[in-house]
């Protein structure tokens, strides 16, 4: 029985409160209260997630098998939201903003649940020999699992890197916002 399919990510959303009235005032308070990522610059959003395991490992004779990896996936996306209501002839720009930012944390969230059954089809049916007392096999599933972690954070930075370059999806968004067109 195949019981990939089975789980599902937990997604939600944790605002955090602006001000301003204008599309550059609004901007200049995601400045100020904005996400900080990496415990350094501040980011406009942010997409974080915990993920946890519920693993079972099977002693067969003298080796061991997991035979079975559940995940549970929390995505947690961090988004600015205004804290007053906007005047008319900022809220579609706005609007435009946000809808364009979620999208992009969005795109996070799909590369960390690729990330989570990339390291289910890496990890289920893993036999290690010699380890009737299923230690060895953790050691070599740290390994695996530490080169796709490391591969999604780096498809992370590089999506960012074009989308937040001169002329990216983000950067557009930023210039409509705060130039009001």
């Amino acid at each position: 029985m195949d019981t990939r399919a089975e789980w599902q990510a937990v997604e939600k959303v944790e605002p955090y409160a602006i001000a301003g009235k204008t599309g550059a005032e609004l901007y200049a308070s995601i400045g100020e209260r904005g996400p900080k990522v990496g415990g350094l610059a501040r980011a406009i959003a942010h997409t974080n997630f915990k993920l946890t395991w519920t693993r079972k490992y099977e002693p067969q004779g003298d080796v061991c098998v997991l035979v079975s990896a559940r995940p549970k996936l929390i995505i947690t996306y961090t988004l600015p939201k205004p804290a007053d209501q906007l005047p008319a002839s900022t809220r579609r720009g706005w609007e435009t903003f946000i809808t364009g930012v979620h999208k992009h944390e969005l795109v996070h969230g799909d590369h960390i649940k690729d990330m989570v059954k990339k390291i289910e089809a890496a990890t289920v049916g893993l036999t290690s020999p010699g380890d009737p007392n299923c230690r060895k096999i953790k050691t070599e599933m740290t390994k695996r699992l530490g080169a796709l972690s490391q591969a999604q954070r780096q498809q992370s930075r590089d999506f960012d890197r074009i989308e937040l370059s001169n002329g990216g999806n983000i950067h557009q968004l930023i210039l409509t916002l705060v130039n009001g067109h």
